[in-house]
């Protein structure tokens, strides 16, 4: 199946789409998050609404959050002049931006537009966007060297199982990741890596170690944070795959699991992502407890004390 067939069925599966309105924002949240070298630092993370990715993968949840259409030149700002954070006192250090896309492609942020997103970045020490790996180049250098503070990119590996990745359809392959790795590391900008946990057409039994084995293969290549998220069914096509058992949602203990597994590394801050938590697959009395130890390690970087379960422990 080429990549149009796989286009259209995943996008034929979908649910449909809520209204977005591409002059407001989703949302905003400050929170803590530790760095490598352990100094805890506040975020900012604007939730924009931009155009939906040119790629279709497979996992994708964040579709539903974009729209149809290119990004109107102009809205990006406005959403952003309207971000109630932007006026506290005082800042965080960072902002992240977060177009549920590719920042680096004019698409889905207008080349228009980034005069005005640099300035009102501005009072921020750092600056965090998404983008594929294959957007890396001369326009993420540009905003770069147009931006105050320092810049990091996000960019989604997801697995580094070779069959899993070959079918997530996301068109990207370990050399170009590599070669965007390179190309940050050389320009002094900072790299962060999305890892999935519970990837489509990894054996559930091996579901953990090719979690581990993706995040050490980001950290060897210079990522300064790797966020290992959890795959979320909804879309459609992640129903299709776990009813031809090619998908098994990741649960709250294998979360923790891998997580705990990934401590061992240095020079780069391992965290979970606790978007939705609370929906994962689990033991409903130790659940909350977990997650909360989950939020500690993810804050202190070591292995917080494990929750005690008797229903767990006599299982």
């Amino acid at each position: 199946m080429n990549a149009s067939e796989a286009d259209r069925r995943i996008r034929n599966l979908r649910p449909a789409k809520p209204f977005v309105d591409p002059y407001r924002a989703h949302g905003a949240l400050v929170e803590n998050e530790r760095r490598p070298n352990g100094a805890i630092e506040r975020a900012l993370t604007v939730f924009l609404a931009g155009a939906e990715c040119a790629f279709t993968c497979s996992f994708c949840d964040l579709w539903r959050w974009t729209l149809d259409v290119p990004t109107p030149p102009g809205a990006l700002a406005t959403q952003l002049r309207a971000v109630p954070e932007l006026a506290a006192a005082p800042l965080p250090d960072r902002i992240k931006l977060y177009n549920a896309s590719n920042f680096f492609d004019p698409r889905c942020v207008p080349v228009e537009d980034l005069p005005e997103i640099a300035a009102l970045t501005a009072p921020f020490r750092a600056v965090t966007v998404e983008s594929h790996a294959s957007t890396i180049g001369a326009r993420t250098l540009a905003f770069a060297e147009r931006i105050e503070g320092d810049l990091e990119v996000a960019i989604g590996l997801e697995t580094v199982h070779p069959l899993a990745a070959a079918q997530m359809n996301k068109r990207l392959d370990f050399g170009r990741f590599d070669r965007a790795a390179d190309f940050l590391r050389e320009n002094g900008i900072e790299l962060r890596v999305f890892v999935l946990l519970g990837v489509p057409h990894v054996p559930a039994v091996e579901s953990i170690d090719w979690t581990v084995r993706t995040v050490e293969y980001a950290a060897a290549r210079g990522a300064s944070l790797v966020s290992i998220i959890p795959v979320r069914g909804g879309n459609g096509e992640m129903e299709r795959l776990r009813a031809l058992g090619e998908f098994t949602p990741p649960t709250l203990s294998e979360l923790e699991q891998a997580l705990d597994r990934c401590l061992h590394l240095r020079g780069v801050a391992i965290s979970a992502d606790l978007w939705d938590a609370e929906r994962l697959p689990g033991c409903e009395p130790c659940s909350a407890a977990r997650i909360t130890r989950l939020g500690l390690v993810n804050l202190s970087g070591q292995g917080e004390a494990p929750v005690g379960c008797n229903l767990c422990d006599s299982a």
